[in-house]
């Protein structure tokens, strides 16, 4: 992966060692023999560092000091503690700093490559994917870094949002999205090998066939699509929603500053499915030609027009789910 790591330890065959194994991964890797001479390489440039893999007891200033001091410099840094016998003690206040995991010594090669994996991929994906699907991401880390992907893209919204939430306390509105939107919402994502990329507002964005790829995400995505409306209209509340689906060729990856980081995806077909999801009335799924073309008739829809998003862009043709008049 082209991912930079920072080792820092005061014992030089540890850095060494370190050094050596990581590289064989194809991991960028520099060290600092303390916690100062880190703060001072991250400062310089934090573009440079995605991992920190930090000794837990060093002279001057320990490694959680350390870890907190990087996390002013650098937010998005995979932070790991290093250690041959940290207390209970000291565990529990990495883990209240932030800490993504922790490397115990002596460390066997292999076991050390896999533990940067999936704390680095823990960190960025965590909540966001289906247990499988980060499995997969465990042996496939490369599959995060920005490439042309072709999947499907899905927007929720609810309906008359503004309306409700001029009619809800705050708090109480939280409480009912959480409870009945969000929470719900992602585990039927989860279960159809959909990813959220993002809470927008009262819109949820869900990607299908990405990071890991997979085939029929246009299948799952559709089905997807109508288990969420089932549920929705099934629970005793006064939301409503609209789903748009699209699919197509977009750049995905993890995008963003280095204090502020995501993996998302980019393109036309993105905008196609916010736009179609805007035309969708409470109850309705409308997805794109390209998404239609690939299920089968037991998923019935119907053309209902076409739809202009840019002058540089072909219109796209939308079906409208029919499901016999049954959600």
């Amino acid at each position: 992966m082209d991912l930079g790591i920072l080792i820092v330890d005061d014992e030089e065959g540890i850095r060494r060692s370190l050094t050596r194994v990581l590289r064989e991964d194809g991991y960028s890797v520099q060290s600092a023999t303390n916690g100062e001479e880190a703060l001072a390489m991250v400062g310089q440039d934090p573009h440079n560092f995605d991992i920190v893999i930090c000794d837990l007891i060093m002279p001057g200033m320990d490694g959680i000091k350390t870890i907190e001091e990087l996390n002013k410099l650098h937010q998005g840094l995979t932070k790991i503690i290093l250690t041959g016998y940290g207390t209970l003690e000291s565990s529990i206040k990495a883990i209240e700093n932030g800490i993504d995991g922790f490397i115990t010594k002596p460390f066997e090669n292999k076991k050390i490559k896999w533990k940067v994996k999936e704390y680095y991929i823990k960190r960025r994906m965590r909540q966001f994917i289906s247990p499988d699907i980060f499995n997969e991401l465990i042996d496939k880390p490369a599959s995060l870094e920005p490439k042309v992907s072709h999947l499907t893209i899905l927007f929720s919204d609810i309906r008359g949002f503004t309306q409700i939430s001029s009619k809800i306390p705050p708090d109480e509105l939280a409480s009912l999205l959480n409870r009945y939107y969000f929470q719900p919402m992602s585990e039927i994502v989860m279960q159809h090998r959909g990813t959220i990329d993002k809470y927008i507002g009262d819109s949820i964005m869900a990607l299908f066939g990405a990071p890991v790829y997979h085939d029929k995400h246009e299948e799952n995505a559709v089905k997807c699509a109508v288990e969420m409306m089932k549920k929705m209209e099934g629970q005793e509340h006064e939301f409503h929603m609209g789903i748009g689906i699209s699919t197509g060729y977009v750049v995905t990856g993890i995008l963003g500053s280095i204090n502020k980081r995501e993996y998302t995806a980019l393109g036309m077909p993105v905008n196609v499915a916010a736009r179609l999801q805007k035309l969708a009335a409470p109850g309705e799924i409308i997805i794109s030609e390209e998404t239609k073309a690939k299920l089968d008739h037991t998923l019935p829809f119907e053309k209902i027009g076409s739809l202009a998003i840019t002058t540089h862009y072909m219109p796209t043709v939308y079906y409208k789910w029919t499901g016999n008049g049954q959600i």
